[in-house]
């Protein structure tokens, strides 16, 4: 067991142990450990999410029983006799007061934007019959092109109110990437800006904007946003956001089946068209509920700031924190300008309760030498969020020594489910390099080669019980072939989701990388997230992607790889200065891999190059580059449009010639 860094007040009285009171009719535990209480949730999942609903008191039409109708997977049926509107729950703005600001806005592009209870409900409204002067009905597609600004989450919100479904691209998304995800769900209406400012530099998003809506017929009415410029012009034939906003009408919310779908997000399509996971309005509500209410403990007191992009699904549980009343705030712009202290500072500055953020910003934040305690006032600060890849224990201490005394909380889920696996709660310790705790709801276990459920060994990150967000279905999937085939192929009723994990005999876990780009070596797994701690925690090293070539694919043999040999461990290097002496750093990497980890862990060639892929969420792409490497064409290998720099396969591409 590593070191605790954080334990829960004795005094302390989060809402979790006020739910677990609520639930004991229903059989939770009420004086037990945490881990009994989500022991008691994945095996009573009918009691456990029905308890939850009448806990926060989710506004619905007929009966909330029975929570579990089916509990086949694919294909669990919840709450079959309740009709809901995420809308309706996000506005109803718990324990807030009509002029208490719900909403704080800080933008490089332009000025704050603050708005309350009551001006967004109203600013909903107005959207809302916008909307239906437009001809938006239930069904139809809205979509967004546009930053984390208040007016992306009115559109989310007034589409959600008429049961239309929406989706959202970062405008830093190039053209091919928004057409590949919008040209499956076909738009009726899109809202656009002009432009951002990202730092000091001004990116204009004119041109695109023509060229999406180009290529997307279905598109019927084009917003303009002018976020840059506010003089700048709309299109021909575009309507203006304050347009759209002019009328007034009744803030009204069609309640819908529990799974009508809410929102398409989008997988990073890095070998193929992005997959379109539908999220349904109940699924959404109660997991977000569940999450934030219980798992982060928020309420109205607390500001909320997770630092995300409308491209990622952070986004989406950010916007939530209106679930539980607490107050969001939608950051935008380059989260290192003028320095890496500046989201610390806005911290202090907008008085936020709970920061999420990545593990890569934390990582990067201590590398530089960072100690935001000192940059700011963050005696607010109670909770610390981190997500996007593994948090190596050095992460976990780094937070500790220089931010404070607060709730580390390191998640991690996906966009499958727009949710959280594993994470922490407010009842459980922190320990260094460690997840807390399986969340409760989520049966989550790992699989060793033959299926079977292990403990204290790496495995196979799986699912064995539905929760209510996973994928309503992925849209024009009609047959639901495409989405038995990306969770459920490889073993029968059980959600495989892709990732390696360590479950510990104390509940925490460790994540340590995608099991399709596990690294192979003598026929002992190695996790890429470990390997990357060690390597980029070199001042040397801006950047690292390690793959590992098995025996039977080097020596030409044509053989399958069975992963008995050493094979090549090839590692592949950004550095933050080129006038490093590389021959040391190859010295300095050997040494640190061989202490720190194992001998098994030094590569075999240590390779410099200009820039390394990574999707448009910031993902590391060694599974295309190691295609590329075995002769695959890059074009096979990888779709350039989800590249944040297509670019960077050329320089595998040129190294295989």
């Amino acid at each position: 067991m590593t070191d605790v860094l954080w334990r829960p007040a004795p005094d302390a009285r989060p809402r979790l142990l006020d739910f677990a009171e609520h639930a004991a009719p229903a059989g939770a535990p009420t004086h037990g450990t945490y881990e009994e209480l989500w022991r008691w949730s994945i095996e009573n999942l009918d009691a456990f999410w029905g308890s939850l609903w009448r806990y926060f008191d989710v506004p619905h039409d007929g009966e909330a029983s029975p929570a579990l109708a089916d509990v086949s997977m694919p294909g669990a049926v919840w709450f079959p006799n309740a009709r809901l509107n995420y809308a309706e729950a996000m506005l109803r703005l718990p324990g807030r007061a009509d002029d208490d600001v719900v909403v704080r806005a800080r933008s490089q592009s332009r000025d704050d934007v603050h708005l309350t209870a009551a001006g967004l409900r109203d600013a909903v409204a107005r959207a809302r019959a916008g909307l239906v002067r437009h001809g938006v009905q239930r069904g139809d597609r809205v979509a967004a092109y546009s930053p984390n600004v208040p007016e992306t989450l009115v559109l989310l919100l007034a589409s959600a109110s008429l049961g239309a479904i929406f989706s959202s691209c970062a405008p830093e998304f190039g053209v091919q990437s928004v057409v590949d995800r919008w040209q499956q769900t076909e738009p009726v209406l899109v809202l656009a800006v002009d432009g951002y400012r990202y730092g000091t530099k001004s990116v204009s998003r004119h041109e695109e904007v023509a060229r999406i809506v180009q290529a997307l017929p279905s598109v019927r009415t084009l917003v303009w946003l002018p976020y840059l410029d506010p003089e700048a012009p709309p299109p021909d034939g575009a309507v203006t956001w304050a347009d759209l906003l002019a009328e007034s009408g009744p803030l009204e919310f069609e309640r819908l089946p529990f799974a009508h779908p809410l929102y398409v997000l989008y997988s990073s399509g890095t070998t193929g068209l992005p997959k379109p996971i539908v999220h349904g309005h109940g699924g959404i509500t109660v997991e977000h509920l569940k999450s934030l209410g219980l798992h982060h403990d928020f309420g109205p007191d607390d500001v909320f700031l997770w630092f995300s992009t409308t491209g990622w699904m952070m986004w989406n549980l950010l916007v939530s924190g209106l679930l539980v009343g607490s107050t969001v705030v939608l950051w935008d712009g380059n989260p290192a300008h003028p320095d890496l202290g500046a989201l610390w500072r806005d911290v202090a500055d907008l008085d936020v309760t709970y920061f999420g953020t990545s593990a890569p910003f934390l990582l990067q934040c201590r590398k530089e030498g960072i100690v935001p305690r000192e940059l700011a006032d963050l005696s607010r600060l109670r909770g610390v969020g981190s997500t996007g890849a593994p948090l190596p224990a050095e992460g976990f201490r780094w937070v500790y020594d220089t931010v404070g005394d607060v709730h580390l909380q390191s998640v991690s889920g996906g966009t499958d489910v727009c949710a959280a696996f594993v994470g922490a709660a407010p009842t459980v310790p922190v320990y260094a390099g460690e997840i807390s705790c399986r969340t409760l709801g989520s049966a989550v276990d790992a699989f060793d080669e033959q299926g079977r459920p292990v403990v204290g060994s790496l495995g196979e990150l799986v699912i064995t019980r539905p929760m209510p967000s996973m994928p309503v279905g992925f849209w024009g999937d009609t047959d639901g072939s495409r989405y038995r085939a990306a969770y459920f192929e490889d073993i029968e009723g059980v959600w495989r989701h892709g990732d390696w994990i360590t479950i510990t005999e104390h509940g925490t876990s460790t994540i340590t990388g995608r099991s399709d780009a596990t690294l192979n070596r003598g026929g002992v797994r190695l996790g890429t997230s470990e390997f990357y701690a060690v390597v980029e925690s070199l001042a040397e090293v801006q950047d690292s992607l390690v793959v590992h070539l098995e025996d039977a694919v080097q020596d030409g043999s044509g053989g399958s790889a069975d992963g008995t040999g050493a094979g090549t461990l090839l590692l592949f290097i950004v550095l933050a200065d080129e006038h490093t002496d590389v021959d040391a750093l190859r010295a300095t990497v050997a040494r640190e891999l061989r202490t720190r980890l194992s001998p098994r862990h030094v590569p075999d060639e240590l390779h410099v190059v200009p820039r390394l892929p990574r999707t448009l969420s910031g993902k590391k792409l060694e599974v295309p580059v190691k295609k590329i490497l075995q002769g695959v064409p890059a074009e096979q290998a990888a779709t350039r449009g989800a590249l944040t720099d297509p670019s960077a396969l050329d320089v595998f591409t040129d190294l295989v010639r």
